[in-house]
């Protein structure tokens, strides 16, 4: 099983960064995915979640109206679109497959910062 994330980087507040886990290993079509986040000293905390098909959608409070999850079963991706960034959402952004167990990605960071 692998999660790739890539995407992140330094970015000013106010701009945008699009975040992509590439999936393999498993049957990704069947798994809810989601991004979670951590910043220096903070607990992981879940930004949004995808199911399956698509279909539906849950997002922080803290980025609701930002940011984007959207999922290519195709192509065994998920993404994060990030928008209006703040210096807040500084933090290693990881890819997780399923619920209460499931798999994570190594993370990719973003820095938001003028």
């Amino acid at each position: 099983v692998q999660l790739v994330e890539s995407g992140g980087g330094l970015v000013q507040p106010g701009g945008s960064l699009r975040l992509s886990c590439a999936a393999s290993g498993f049957a990704f079509s069947r798994y809810a995915m989601s991004w979670y986040r951590q910043a220096p000293g903070k607990e992981r905390e879940r930004v949004a979640r995808i199911i399956s098909n698509g279909g539906s959608t849950n997002y922080a409070d803290s980025v609701k109206g930002r940011f984007t999850i959207s999922r290519d079963n195709a192509k065994n991706t998920v993404y994060l679109q990030m928008n209006s960034l703040k210096p807040e959402d500084t933090a290693v952004y990881y890819c997780y497959a399923g619920f209460s167990s499931g798999y994570w990605g190594q993370g990719t960071q973003v820095t938001v910062s003028s």
